[in-house]
């Protein structure tokens, strides 16, 4: 259930005729209704909204009196799925008492007065905030503190002896700018292509509301569905025309689920007619790929929407993108390998590891990037060195907003969209194994541009995010790795780099000498792997820590796979043991970013240093094939038993009034 608040003090505009008959504070108030508040209140005053939000259970949004809004604004608000606790910004110009903010990255790191902000300000406090569940406490404590006239206290956390401090304008000023001086994760929502004004008089309301009336907020509403900012074949090949295809979708009534259950159907068939090969096929499944790409596109669309967001959507495209992916690749391999192609299925194995690899990469430098977002001291300590020069640059180039740079930027990166219009064009063209190759020669690309630059940037930031984290969890530690003496030097990184290193030996011995090349020579790739054991316990503050579970997979990926090699064991079943390990990091990675917590059976999966001993095993027995589909089955299992306990059985024990949101 969630609460809203309209808090009237110290806001000239409470008693402002709306132009129904109604003052603006109960339009408004009607409006939160409107948006999907079950219950609003009015505070007269920040004691009153602190006994208010005491009593709450749920997610709580506090307003002012003084905003003039489409309802779809406010229900958007209510419904962000960003986080927690969101704020509406403008990018109206500061006025007298209310907060101007600073954001990046989407979130509000910095608020106050403008002269405080000292021209670094991108927006203002849009006078109405959600604060989720557990940040209720720190509202209260703003909401009391502002009350007596004691934010520094708040800010510096030293209770009541603090100096008074009287931030002059709207209560619902004073208070956010307490909740953001507490640290709190404020996400900020930004308004496009709707309206949403703070008024003072007559005249501001006049203006607002003839900006209101001049916006079709259906039709606005359709194209924000669209993202703002995607990719370049995203942009001008499907989001042109996919808009149609979610007013559609929302006519039927599908759900975003339904739609990416649709766009997995089509990949799949696309993945069945690369195997079966012929031009026909090929031809066919290139289309199918590309429509399902755009259903791709269309169930995040409709969830904009309908504002029909829950954390199982958001953890299911994560997963389905990646899985659907990885499915096209097996259709290509297999495809390659009965067309004659010797090293089809090889080609499918290196280019699902290789992006694989790459997403932890991308994952692991946005956690990186948000976690010096909110600590932006740490941010700039280079002194205007290279790092500082490429944040610049990369900033200057982002800003300009179609430009040839701007394009080049986002493309090089080797997006999902850009990845299966690739696979579909050269499929249809040529054949599986050109596709193959051509993802794969894209990656290395994307991997070597996106790895240097970001080294770069990440030395100068130097954010140690893993230990802000749990770290055995993110690294996939098993108990084997946490009975290792702890090796603080040379570090968990060099540590985690050196286990690549004799796995990637064996697979070239392997490769050179074939069938002669002994087994037992698969303890040397263990021995090597086992080394990145060293640091588990270690601290992972370095400044490419991040980078520590990219490197874990990199290894235990080539280590299953030099073992099935050595092994003899077949392609398709080497892939298949892999695929089962990506669904599994995949997991980790989609619940780090919606913020969830670990698997329920995660224990269970014995970790990667676990793992790969039960494989050094099988394969030195001789029976590599057994010990990796044995242990596919028994990790695929433990999948889909964490997938039910998570998201279906645990959820339903959560008693009614707990507070549980589906819009997180």
């Amino acid at each position: 259930m969630t609460l809203a608040i309209v808090l009237a003090a110290g806001s000239p505009a409470a008693s402002l005729p709306a132009g129904d008959g109604t003052a603006l504070v109960d339009r408004l108030a009607a409006q939160w209704r409107a948006a999907g508040v079950t219950d609003v209140r009015f505070a007269a005053d920040l004691d009153e909204l602190a006994d208010l939000v005491g009593g709450s259970t749920g997610p709580v949004v506090v307003s002012g009196a003084d905003l003039v809004a489409h309802t779809a604004v406010l229900r958007h608000l209510v419904t962000s799925p960003v986080g927690p606790t969101v704020a509406l910004v403008l990018t109206d110009p500061p006025a007298g008492g209310r907060t101007t903010v600073r954001e990046e990255r989407g979130q509000v790191v910095d608020a106050g007065p403008a002269h405080r902000l000292d021209g670094e300000a991108t927006g203002i406090f849009g006078g109405a905030v959600r604060v989720g569940r557990d940040d209720l406490p720190a509202l209260v404590a703003a909401a009391r503190a502002a009350a007596t006239g004691r934010l520094a206290d708040v800010a510096a956390g030293h209770g009541d002896g603090g100096p008074r401090v009287e931030p002059p304008g709207p209560a619902v000023d004073q208070l956010f700018t307490g909740l953001t001086a507490q640290g709190v994760l404020v996400f900020a929502q930004r308004v496009r292509l709707l309206v949403a004004h703070r008024v003072d008089d007559e005249s501001g309301l006049s203006e607002a509301r003839a900006a209101v009336a001049e916006v079709d907020e259906d039709r606005a509403e359709l194209r924000l569905s669209v993202k703002e900012k995607d990719d370049f074949f995203t942009t001008y090949f499907v989001s042109t025309w996919s808009p149609y295809v979610t007013k559609a979708a929302a006519r039927l009534g599908l759900s975003p689920t339904g739609v990416t259950m649709l766009s997995v159907a089509f990949a799949v068939a696309a993945a069945a007619l690369f195997a079966s090969g012929g031009r026909l096929a090929l031809v066919t499944g290139g289309v199918l790929l590309y429509l399902g790409f755009v259903l791709d596109c269309v169930d995040g669309q409709l969830a904009r929407y309908t504002r029909n967001f829950s954390a199982w959507g958001g953890w299911l495209d994560t997963m389905a993108d990646r899985a659907k992916e990885y499915v096209v690749y097996a259709g290509l391999g297999w495809g390659a390998t009965a067309a004659g192609v010797r090293y089809g299925w090889a080609l499918a194995i290196a280019a699902m590891t290789l992006q694989t690899v790459r997403h932890m990469t991308d994952a692991w430098y946005g956690v990186l990037h948000d976690e010096a977002a909110r600590r932006p001291k740490a941010v700039g300590t280079g002194g205007g060195g290279i790092g500082d020069r490429l944040n610049a640059a990369s900033t200057k180039v982002q800003a300009d907003t179609g430009s040839l740079s701007y394009w080049l930027k986002r493309t090089v990166v080797f997006p999902i969209g850009e990845r299966w219009a690739l696979i579909a064009v050269a499929a249809a063209l040529f054949n599986q194994r050109i596709a193959l190759l051509a993802v794969l020669a894209w990656g290395v690309l994307a991997l070597a541009y996106t790895g240097a630059l970001r080294t770069l940037r990440a030395r100068w930031m130097w954010v140690p995010v893993l230990d802000t984290l749990d770290a055995t969890l993110h690294r996939d530690d098993g108990p084997l790795a946490a009975r290792f003496p702890v090796a603080r030097r040379p570090g968990p990184l060099v540590l985690a780099l050196l286990a690549v290193l004799p796995t990637i030996l064996v697979l070239l011995a392997t490769w050179r000498y074939g069938e002669a090349y002994p087994r037992w020579t698969v303890l040397l790739a263990l021995v090597g792997l086992l080394l990145a054991a060293g640091g588990a316990g270690a601290a992972h503050n370095g400044p490419l820590d991040w980078l520590v579970p990219a490197a874990l997979r990199a290894a235990e990926y080539l280590f299953a796979i030099a073992v099935g090699v050595i092994g003899q064991a077949p392609a398709w079943l080497i892939f298949g043991y892999v695929f089962v390990l990506t669904l599994h990091h995949y997991d980790l990675v989609a619940r780090l970013e919606k913020r969830q917590p670990a698997p329920p059976l995660h224990a269970a999966t014995l970790g990667w240093e676990g793992r790969s001993v039960l494989l050094a095993v099988a394969a030195i027995a001789g029976i590599a094939s057994i010990g990796l589909a044995t242990l596919g089955i028994y990790l695929l299992v433990l999948f889909v038993a964490s997938v039910v306990l998570a998201w279906f059985v645990r959820p339903a024990r959560v008693p009614a009034g707990a507070g549980r949101s589906t819009t997180i």
